[in-house]
């Protein structure tokens, strides 16, 4: 459910201890990796997925660049643990399992490119990224500029400090300082909504304040500088677990939506091959043992249609 933009600033000292296990994700962010596919142990450690064997036809769907050089170029910002985010120089994350795994169903292997969020889809249709995985949400306005590819769903979930101490209630929280990252649909869509519902019942309008990588806007609650955080609902959860005992999830997860993989509007045999593969490693278990790894199965979709 993004719209994001990379970049961090410098944590203070209780924040850079709290997210010791977030840090990774602003380092190196125009380091590039490259990915085979599912078949060696995930950066979580867990058991290795399912082997995926090419399948010769998806391959022959793909562009002929492709075929030629036998890698995807996926653009990504990968600001957004657990889906995507640097470990060292590396990118890793569910979103980058699961595209792994779609690669090597395509007989191609991914070259992954950091870069800012806002400029992913214009690279694709540019062509300097052959497809694009970030936690997209899938919505009309991305529909008309490219193809997308249904993997995954999520919905919002608010997050607060441990026991609540600030006694923010998700369904009222007028006068609350509520963090997001920049340009989610947290902050375009969500947050606008609840602020004009808080003017017009006379009180005081939730004050929002934006930070270029959720690392920061979750440092920000950490360090007590907000009483919330909003955030896409397995971004939230992961924080949760990373910040120890600091933080907890308040309120149920709401407005789920599909996640899609970026492809050029001009490529739709492109997409359905995406699409396809995607179908195929799920029927092999390869597609839940990506979502596994990150503790994700619960946004686990049966369908992957191109621009549902």
């Amino acid at each position: 459910m993004l719209l994001r933009t990379p970049r961090r600033s410098v944590l203070g000292a209780a924040g850079t201890l709290a997210l010791a296990a977030l840090a990774v994700a602003g380092c190196g962010s125009d380091s590039l990796s490259e990915g085979s596919g599912p078949a060696s142990p995930s950066a979580t450690g867990s058991t290795p997925a399912p082997s995926v064997t090419a399948d010769a036809a998806l391959t022959a769907m793909l562009p002929q660049s492709v075929r030629d050089s036998g890698v995807l170029r996926v653009g990504t910002n990968a600001e957004y643990a657990p889906n995507e985010f640097l470990r060292g120089t590396e990118v890793v994350g569910m979103d980058v399992d699961v595209m792994d795994a779609v690669a090597a169903k395509l007989g191609v292997r991914t070259q992954y490119e950091n870069a800012s969020f806002d400029s992913l889809i214009t690279g694709v249709s540019a062509n300097r990224y052959d497809v694009a995985i970030s936690s997209f949400t899938i919505n009309d306005v991305r529909k008309e500029q490219v193809n997308m590819v249904q993997y995954f769903n999520a919905g919002t979930q608010w997050v607060v400090q441990a026991g609540n101490p600030q006694g923010v209630d998700p369904e009222n929280a007028c006068g609350k300082q509520v963090s997001v990252q920049t340009g989610t649909t947290q902050e375009q869509d969500d947050l606008p909504v609840r602020q004009q519902a808080c003017r017009d019942a006379g009180q005081p309008e939730i004050q929002v304040l934006t930070f270029d990588s959720q690392e920061d806007a979750t440092a920000a609650l950490v360090q007590g500088r907000v009483q919330a955080m909003l955030a896409d609902s397995p971004i939230s959860a992961y924080a949760v677990q990373q910040t120890g005992d600091q933080l907890e999830l308040a309120g149920g997860i709401y407005d789920a939506a599909p996640y899609g993989i970026v492809v050029p509007k001009d490529q739709q045999q492109t997409a359905e091959a995406v699409s396809q593969a995607l179908a195929a490693v799920s029927e092999e278990g390869a597609y839940e043992a990506a979502l596994a790894n990150w503790g994700a199965q619960d946004g686990a979709v049966t369908d992957f249609p191109v621009n549902p």
